[in-house]
């Protein structure tokens, strides 16, 4: 689970803080368990639980901190047994090469004489290559602004080659593994008719066919819609959806209905993350599409400026790039009848201001790792 794996010290120059860790690492260490923590890198992150194992070296001590995950991570994946098929059952041969080709990819040297141990592809010898590879990046954009990005450095690419002494081991292990497993070119399979193939619908039957009237031609019958019976209320689930059923119903209150929506869009801004930001983007354009077709400009065009101001307030800048590229704003006067905003209005909305608002670190992932960004 995650992406990285955290040392945590006492504050610096704090005594007491430093003998109450010191007292928890050897406690741990004596009793031979762990601790499980709980990881909150700021305010705006979401809680992680992790466990901390005592480190105690000559140097420093220390807990080491992973990531555990949640019952919604865990996967149980059940698969049937290759013993119980004839056809997938291996010669002993063929059981032979195999453990002779996982032997040969061994990064590790073994000297039974001298009884030492040598790694032959060092990589606590190898600087990052992500982050190499990103301040090459930067360094030739800032004196070529103009130029394409240059490849990557031939000694970050050779360091991800596989050791020459591990590619001549495998070579005799790999030709006996092609000789026990010969590939057959089984001729063409017969394509088996889905139900998708069977009962396509009937729009694609050609022009003579008889087509389904209905309001929009997006819409079309979809065995979901039976599932879900009468929309009464936007959901979470599906809140574009819903709003588009419900304000196509006769005798309902537009106002009414959107306030349900906006409301939901509120709450996926509160959550934040990527998910619920793209959630909130198609909840905003079905809410323009049909604000347009209903005459309901000014009730939009009021949302959009209260949640403009929001984002401000709330320092959601990653969400209101968002907006700006998929160019949502304001409706026009030349879009629909009742609304005062010019198009020079609606791209002066989206236009950005002097002073950027303050970029808030990326949460979801630990924190460490944007720290060093930080300081290009």
């Amino acid at each position: 689970m995650g992406s990285q794996v955290l040392k945590v010290f006492a504050a610096k120059d704090d005594e007491a803080a430093a003998v109450a860790l010191s007292a928890l690492v050897h406690a741990l260490n004596e009793l031979d368990m762990v601790a499980i923590v709980r990881y909150v890198y700021d305010r705006r992150s979401n809680p992680q639980v992790g466990v901390a194992f005592p480190l105690i070296k000559n140097e420093y001590e220390c807990l080491v901190y992973t990531q555990l995950p949640y019952m919604e991570d865990l996967r149980q994946y059940m698969f049937s047994s290759l013993k119980n098929n004839k056809k997938c059952t291996p010669t002993e041969d063929q059981l032979c090469a195999a453990d002779s080709l996982i032997d040969s990819m061994n990064l590790v040297y073994e000297d039974e004489r001298e009884e030492t141990v040598e790694d032959i592809f060092k990589t606590s010898k190898f600087p990052n290559p992500q982050f190499q590879r990103l301040f090459q990046c930067l360094q030739h954009k800032a004196f070529h602004p103009d130029a394409p990005l240059p490849p990557p450095e031939k000694h970050l690419v050779d360091m991800l080659e596989t050791p020459q002494e591990v590619m001549e081991r495998c070579q005799a292990p790999l030709e006996k593994l092609k000789a026990l497993f010969p590939l057959k070119d089984v001729g063409k399979i017969k394509e088996q008719k889905t139900a998708q193939v069977i009962f396509k619908d009937s729009r694609e039957d050609g022009p003579d066919a008889k087509k389904a009237k209905t309001e929009d031609d997006e819409d079309h019958f979809n065995i979901g819609h039976l599932a879900e019976g009468s929309v009464t209320t936007v959901g979470s689930v599906n809140p574009a959806g819903n709003f588009r059923d419900l304000v196509r119903q006769k005798n309902v209150n537009f106002k009414e209905v959107s306030q349900q929506l906006i409301n939901h869009i509120h709450q996926f801004l509160e959550n934040g993350g990527v998910p619920y930001y793209m959630k909130s983007i198609s909840c905003i354009e079905v809410f323009r599409e049909e604000a347009v077709k209903l005459s309901q400009v000014q009730c939009f065009n009021d949302f959009l400026e209260a949640l403009k101001k929001q984002v401000e307030d709330k320092n959601l800048p990653d969400f209101w790039e968002i907006i700006i590229q998929d160019g949502i704003s304001l409706i026009t006067e030349e879009e629909a009848e009742g609304s005062s905003v010019t198009v020079e209005d609606a791209k002066k909305f989206l236009a950005p201001k002097e002073k950027s608002m303050e970029i808030s670190p990326v949460a979801d992932e630990g924190g460490d790792v944007d720290d060093l960004l930080d300081m290009i």
